[in-house]
């Protein structure tokens, strides 16, 4: 028996051996990419390399070759992978946290240090996990212990109640607490694991555990929920219930106590959203962090933008903007890894973590009792559940949940916690079987010993135990989790929790793959980004440019080489150009032309592709405008003193000649028209992000509509009183005037609500609301700006009264669809620009080209139609009742000397005044413009006909500008 001991403890030396020349072996591998890494770091902040530049990894090499040691001579048995993973994910981690948080690197390093010792302590202290079987309670109160104080004593920091504060001193005691747990859970699973998985009772196809063996599920229910209500910390309750569910799923192989766990746990949770304002709040930004971005929701924004900003490679250690992130160096330091070390980089690190949980669970296997199997379990779920859900947080994966980054994270809690989990870790791999050294299980049939995970039967049992160093047999109840079998199916589930554990790390790695190369071009793109903003200034950003050739913003050299947005314009277009502010964000052409404005790597040429691989920042290119300087300024002129807007169009291609609202702000006082300081709606852009009642401008579309189906003509006649009763309900004429009858080619020019109410009952609402979505009403207007779409009502829900006040251009009634019709001044432009066009609708577009920083074009807009709305035949004959409008109707004021001039005038209702607006073209035989005008008025004698005094004045400059060029 002696001389089997001495081989068996030969054979445990040489094995010992092995591993632990793997894991220097690996060590010195991890070594590389931590030093080049901090190395990175230091390069960036324009220090020379040397031994004192990077002293920080250099010696944490050391102390990690010098626990090494401790390691080969107090757990030679340990596993080799686990210590060069924690060392490369320190590592790492001391780089970002000295990168982001200069201040606190020194105490971090510090911690790091002493963290290292407690795990060789920890290594030295516990010699034998079973022996901390005997004061499994005295563990189990100190850990509840641990995790009440706050509770009482505790400091709120960042929204949740965990830190008690000595002086200067701070500490998490829940750090400690979740060992403590641990440990505890693991004995008492240890000494009922037979207990636990016969004590149950079959209903139906499911097995459900006794009443009574329910209690430890419902006591960790209960503690989390106490730690979700008291110290508002959501992620410490869903660790310490998480590890608790797969702890007793690893003891008991029963899925009921998982089903039930879930149950509790969903059941707390919509509780709890219910119940406490904090939860519902920590949810919600969930959803939708953008809608609060500058309060709750502001930490995940800029998480979100940082790992945009990564793509694949990352910005470079050193070179990113995590700091724009609040608190970045503790809860969101992944965050400042996935933006300076790309997806690969943050990827590796979630490898990292996934390969700890194999390494972990697999000690578990290897575990020779049942006390250091579960512990190892409940160690490896800590840890990596926690990283997980910290990952889940900073991604929106899901809700964020405020726990640390095991190993990486700034603070001496978490570390210290992880590295005693580490030491823990290593006494249960060196407490391992190998391959031929024995199990010994524990629970109410004494203990038992087994061969490890591959026995075959109970013969070899006998055999084992024959000529094992660990054998005290005893025999009594025999259950499925007893003996060989058992040991077997704990390892079967130690597998199907390695198989958990990659899925959730690989759906973190999908994520993040979706967040910063499928999504990432969303993301930057945003006006609201102030990152993509702040890094825009250390480029060239492109001009925007006039079609004549006006530049209106450009990019100036500062002294420090930084650069500033400059208007030489002034104002001339602001709502179209837009704003671009590291505080407020970017909108117009600033925004939704960002790319191109934005310097970018250019391998189209050596010289290009040379200068990207060397760092060099290219200029942006330039955006040319179809917008005319002299046009803008003229209706930029016509607006003055005004509320309202004017779009001019060219009718063939869509091209916006000019595109002006009033009031307008300017740019040396953003923050007033932002903040709302000057109080009279100037950051509205009136052209697309207003709707109004198009009045009678409408009746364009009611008579296109009417003359396209060939059931009436311009001579088809009406009956045209002052007022006639249509569907219930009065349908009267403007002023009350008489006409008789008319000819619808009349009732055009004098704008008779009588007679266009009856046609447009005659026409049918879903006629009506047919042609109005031909002509691109409830549809997306505009190929590179935003402009909110123009909407119809539901034509079953139209009665007729409504249908003819609809044809007259005035929404009304009451019904779930929105009343209609309700336009924006480019919509009405559209119309005006389709009628022209002969028939054809063309969507509008404010650039023309993109220039290359050389001056080269890269790209020119195409012109693209929205389709036939009416024949060419209907809209010469619209054209006609147009141009009788302006020179014997309603639009005398828009005539021109020696032009015919197309147009119709409205007057629309509204409930705090009345607007006045105007659509037309000219010249009516060959148009070069079409034009839409809106002023709002508060009374009928202020807004009156104003609308196509201003439009004769636009097209009479627009003509001269456009015979000069």
């Amino acid at each position: 028996m002696m001389g089997h001991v001495s081989a068996y403890a030969q054979e445990r030396l040489e094995r010992g051996a092995n591993r632990r020349t793997t894991e220097l072996l690996l060590l010195c591998a991890g070594a590389v990419p931590v030093l080049l890494i901090y190395a990175m770091y230091v390069v960036d902040t324009g220090a020379t390399l040397s031994f004192e530049t990077v002293a920080v990894p250099i010696c944490l090499f050391a102390a990690f070759a010098a626990a090494h040691l401790a390691v080969r001579m107090l757990a030679p048995g340990a596993d080799p992978a686990i210590l060069p993973i924690v060392f490369v994910l320190s590592g790492i981690g001391i780089t970002f946290v000295t990168r982001l948080a200069p201040t606190l690197a020194m105490n971090q390093v510090t911690w790091l240090f002493l963290s290292v010792a407690a795990m060789v302590v920890t290594l030295f202290v516990v010699r034998n996990l079973d022996e901390l079987a005997d004061y499994k309670f005295t563990i189990g109160i100190i850990g509840v212990a641990l995790i009440l104080l706050p509770m009482v004593f505790g400091t709120e920091q960042g929204g949740s109640k965990l830190w008690l504060r000595l002086g200067s001193f701070s500490f998490q005691p829940g750090e400690l607490a979740k060992i403590a747990i641990v440990l505890f859970l693991a004995s008492f699973f240890a000494a009922n694991r037979e207990l636990l998985s016969v004590s149950s009772r079959k209903i139906g196809p499911l097995t459900l555990p006794r009443p009574r063996m329910l209690a430890p599920v419902l006591c960790m229910w209960g503690l989390s929920l106490l730690i979700v209500v008291f110290e508002r910390d959501l992620g410490s309750a869903l660790l310490f219930f998480t590890i608790f569910v797969v702890m007793i799923y690893v003891t008991t192989g029963r899925a009921s106590y998982v089903l039930i766990s879930v149950a509790l746990l969903a059941a707390g949770a919509v509780g709890c959203y219910f119940l406490f304002n904090h939860v519902r709040v920590r949810f919600n930004i969930w959803l939708d962090p953008f809608a609060d971005a500058q309060g709750g929701g502001l930490q995940i924004v800029q998480s979100l933008y940082s790992l945009a900003d990564g793509g694949l490679f990352g910005a470079g250690v050193g070179r990113g903007m995590p700091r724009l992130i609040p608190v970045v160096e503790s809860d969101f330091i992944f965050s400042a890894i996935g933006e300076e070390m790309g997806l690969l980089g943050g990827s590796a690190v979630l490898l990292l973590f996934m390969l700890f949980a194999v390494r972990g669970f697999a000690t578990a296997a290897r575990a020779k009792s049942d006390m250091a199997a579960f512990t190892a379990t409940g160690l490896t779920t800590s840890v990596c559940f926690q990283a997980f859900l910290i990952v889940a947080g900073v991604t929106k994966f899901m809700p964020l949940t405020g726990v640390t980054l095991p190993f990486m994270s700034q603070g001496g809690s978490s570390l210290l916690a992880s590295f005693i989990i580490v030491g823990l870790l290593l006494r249960c791999g060196d407490q391992g079987t190998g391959h031929n050294v024995l199990v010994s299980g524990s629970g109410v049939a004494g203990s038992t010993v087994t061969p490890a995970l591959h026995a075959n039967g109970v013969s070899q049992v006998h055999d084992a135990l024959k000529d094992s160093p660990y054998a005290m047999v005893s025999f009594g109840m025999e259950t499925p989790e007893s003996g060989v079998l058992g040991r077997v199916a704990l390892s079967h589930r130690l597998t199907a929790l390695v198989t958990f554990f990659t899925v959730l790390f690989a759906l973190l790695i999908a994520n993040l793959t979706f967040i910063q190369v499928i999504k990432a071009g969303d993301y930057q793109s945003m006006p609201s980004n102030n990152h993509t903003i702040a890094r825009s200034a250390k480029v060239q950003r492109g001009a925007i440019i006039t079609s004549d050739g006006v530049t209106l913003a450009e990019s100036l050299k500062q002294s420090d080489g930084t650069y500033v947005r400059s208007y030489p314009a002034g104002n001339l277009a602001v709502h179209t150009v837009g704003y671009l502010s590291t505080q407020y964000g970017a909108t117009g052409i600033e925004s939704t032309m960002n790319n191109a404005l934005t310097g970018h790597a250019d391998h189209s040429s050596w010289q290009g592709a040379m200068n990207s691989l060397a760092g060099i920042e290219q200029p942006g290119d330039s955006v040319v405008l179809t917008i005319n300087s002299k046009i803008q300024q003229v209706a930029d002129e016509a607006l003055a003193g005004r509320v309202g807007a004017v779009v001019v169009l060219d009718p063939s291609t869509g091209a916006v000649l000019a595109k002006s609202s009033a009031p307008t702000y300017s740019y040396d006082d953003l923050a007033a028209a932002i903040t709302g300081a000057s109080g009279n709606g100037a950051l509205v852009d009136r052209t697309t992000q207003a709707l109004y009642a198009p009045g009678s401008t409408f009746k364009a579309v009611t008579l296109s509509a009417a003359l396209n189906s060939g059931a009436f003509t311009l001579d088809s006649t009406f009956d045209a009183p002052a007022s006639m009763d249509i569907g219930g309900a009065a349908v009267t004429n403007d002023g009350d005037r008489e006409y008789g009858t008319l000819t619808l080619r009349e009732a055009f020019a004098v704008s008779s609500n009588v007679a266009f109410g009856q046609l447009a009952v005659q026409e049918g609402a879903g006629e009506l609301v047919k042609y109005a979505e031909a002509f691109g009403y409830d549809g997306s207007l505009g190929l590179d700006f935003s402009c909110i779409p123009s909407v119809m009502a539901n034509p079953g829900d139209m009665g007729e009264w409504e249908t003819a006040w609809a044809g007259c251009g005035q929404p009304v009634g009451e019904h779930a669809s929105a009343n209609g019709p309700q336009a924006t001044v480019m919509q009405n432009a559209v119309v005006a620009a389709a009628i022209a066009n002969g028939g054809v609708v063309m969507n509008p577009y404010v650039v023309d080209s993109v220039l290359s920083p050389e001056g080269t074009q890269i790209s020119k807009t195409a012109p693209k139609s929205l389709g036939q709305a009416i024949s060419a035949d209907t809209a010469r004959e619209v054209t006609d009742a147009m141009v009788s409008v302006v020179e014997s109707g309603t639009g005398g004021a828009a005539s021109l000397s020696g032009v015919t001039v197309a147009g119709k005038t409205g007057t629309a209702e509204t409930g705090s005044g009345i607007n006045s607006l105007f659509i037309g073209f000219a010249p009516a035989d060959k148009p070069t413009l079409a034009i839409s005008v809106c002023i709002e008025g508060s009374n009928d004698a202020e807004a009156r006909g104003v609308a196509t005094s201003i439009a004769g004045k636009v097209i009479a400059r627009t003509l001269q500008i456009q015979a000069a060029a």
